[in-house]
C-alpha cells in the first residue's frame, strides 16, 4: 500500500505536465504554481513521503519541460534560480502539507479520545448516582417505616393501656379500683386515639386518591358551619392554645364538599397546634374575596416556615428540617398538608403559605369557590360532619 502511494505521487505529476503541453503554455509562472500545488494535494493525502516524491517528479517535468534548453540542461544563471527555488518551495509546502495534515489527524484522534472519556465518565457518574439513589431510597424506606410505624404504635399503645386497665378493674363497684371518672377517662382515651388512628389511616388512602381531578359531592354550604365543624372536631388538639375566630358577617355559601373542607380546616388546626408554643394564639379568619371566592386562613404564632420551603411542605412526606413538635407524641410523616392541597385542589380551590400581617409565626389560606344559589345551602352534610 505504501509503495502505491509513492507511485501514484510520480504519476500525479504527468497529467499536469500533459494538460499545459496541449495548452500550449511553456510560461514558468503558470506551470510552477500547478505544480506545487500537486505537492501540497499530495502532501495532505498520503504525507511527506510521497510529498517528497511529488516534489522531486515536479521538479523534474519543470527543468525538462519549462526551463530552457529542453531536455534537463539548465544554462542560465536565473534558470538556476528559478529551479532550485522550485525545489525548496516544493519540499518546504509538502512538510508543511503534511504537517497539517497531522496535526488536524492528531486532533481528530484527541476528540474521539475526549469522547470517550467522556462516556467513560459520564457511565461511572451514572452508576454512582443510580448507588446514591439506592441508597437513599433505602433510607427513604427507613425512615417512612419508622414515621408510619410510630404513628400507629402511638394512637394503639393509649388505646392498649386503657383497655387493660379497664379489663383488670372487672365490673364496676364502689370498691373498684378504677372509680366511674377514671373508667370514663380511659373511655375518653380509647375514643380520642380510636380516632386519631382512623383519620392518620384515612390520610394515607386519601394522598394517593386514584383521580384527584374529580370533584366530590360538591354543594352549597355554609362556609361558618364548616369553620364551626373544624374548630369542634380539633377541640382535643387545640385545648392548650388559644384559638380565635374571625368570621365576617354575610359570608357567602361556598360550593364545596363539607366533609373534605372540615377535614382540612381541622389539618391546618392539628399542625398549628403542633408546632406553636402552648399558650399562644391560633387564628382562624374566614371573609368574602370576590363575588366568587371565600378566603379562609389559619394562622399561629410558632416559628414559621422559610420562604423557600412553603411550597415544598405541599410534598408528600416532607418536613421542615430540625423542626420538631412541642409534644414527643405527636410527631407527624409530612402528609397533612399534601393531603390538604389535594382536598382543596378537587374543589376547584387554591391553598398556599403567606406571613401572617402580624409578622410571626404562619399563615395558611384557602381560596375557595362561592355557590351560585347561596341560600340553597346543604346543612345536612355539616350535621354530618360534626357527629363524626
Amino acid at each position: 500500500m505504501r509503495l502505491l502511494k509513492y507511485v501514484a505521487a510520480a504519476v500525479t505529476v504527468a497529467p499536469i505536465v500533459a494538460a499545459l503541453r496541449l495548452a500550449s503554455v511553456a510560461y514558468t509562472g503558470v506551470a510552477a504554481p500547478l505544480l506545487l500545488l500537486d505537492v501540497v494535494v499530495v502532501a495532505r493525502l498520503w504525507g511527506t513521503g510521497p510529498a517528497l516524491v511529488a516534489a522531486a517528479s515536479g521538479a523534474g517535468a519543470y527543468s525538462y519541460y519549462f526551463l530552457p534548453p529542453a531536455g534537463f540542461g539548465i544554462e542560465s544563471p536565473q534558470d538556476w534560480i528559478e529551479f532550485l527555488t522550485f525545489i525548496v518551495t516544493a519540499v518546504i509546502a509538502g512538510e508543511l502539507a503534511s504537517r497539517a495534515e497531522r496535526r488536524a489527524a492528531e486532533a481528530q484522534a484527541g476528540r474521539r479520545e475526549i469522547g470517550r472519556l467522556y462516556e467513560e465518565l459520564q457511565g461511572a457518574f451514572e452508576r454512582a448516582s443510580e448507588a446514591e439513589a439506592a441508597r437513599r431510597n433505602e433510607q427513604l424506606k427507613a425512615a417512612l417505616l419508622d414515621a408510619l410505624t410510630h404513628n400507629l404504635r402511638t394512637p394503639l399503645t393509649s388505646i392498649k393501656a386503657a383497655v387493660t386497665a379497664l379489663i383488670r378493674s372487672g365490673a364496676w363497684s364502689p370498691n373498684s379500683e378504677l372509680s366511674m371518672e377514671s373508667r370514663r377517662e380511659l373511655l375518653q382515651v380509647i375514643d380520642e386515639e380510636s380516632d386519631r388512628l382512623n383519620r392518620f389511616i384515612e390520610g394515607l388512602s386519601t394522598s394517593d386518591r386514584a383521580d384527584p381531578t374529580q370533584p366530590i359531592h360538591l354543594r352549597a354550604v355554609n362556609v361558618e358551619d364548616v369553620v364551626r365543624s373544624g374548630l369542634q372536631r380539633a377541640e382535643t388538639v387545640t385545648r392548650d392554645h388559644r384559638v380565635v375566630v374571625a368570621l365576617d358577617e354575610g359570608l357567602p355559601a361556598g360550593s364545596i364538599d363539607a366533609a373534605s373542607i372540615t377535614e382540612v380546616i381541622y389539618i391546618l388546626l392539628e399542625n398549628a397546634s403542633k408546632y406553636a408554643p402552648a399558650g399562644t394564639a391560633i387564628t382562624v379568619q374566614a371573609g368574602r374575596e370576590d363575588d366568587r371566592h371565600v378566603r379562609l386562613s389559619v394562622s399561629d404564632e410558632g416559628p414559621g416556615i422559610p420562604e423557600d420551603l412553603r411550597e415544598r411542605v405541599f410534598e408528600k412526606f416532607f418536613r421542615v428540617p430540625a423542626r420538631d413538635s412541642h409534644d414527643p407524641h405527636r410527631v407527624g410523616v409530612g402528609l397533612g398538608l399534601p393531603i390538604a392541597r389535594r382536598l382543596v385542589d378537587t374543589q376547584a380551590g387554591r391553598i398556599w403559605m403567606e406571613t401572617p400581617s402580624t409578622g410571626r409565626g404562619t399563615s395558611v389560606v384557602i381560596m375557595l369557590p362561592t355557590a351560585l344559589e347561596s341560600a340553597d345551602v346543604d346543612r345536612s352534610a355539616l350535621q354530618a360532619v360534626a357527629i363524626k
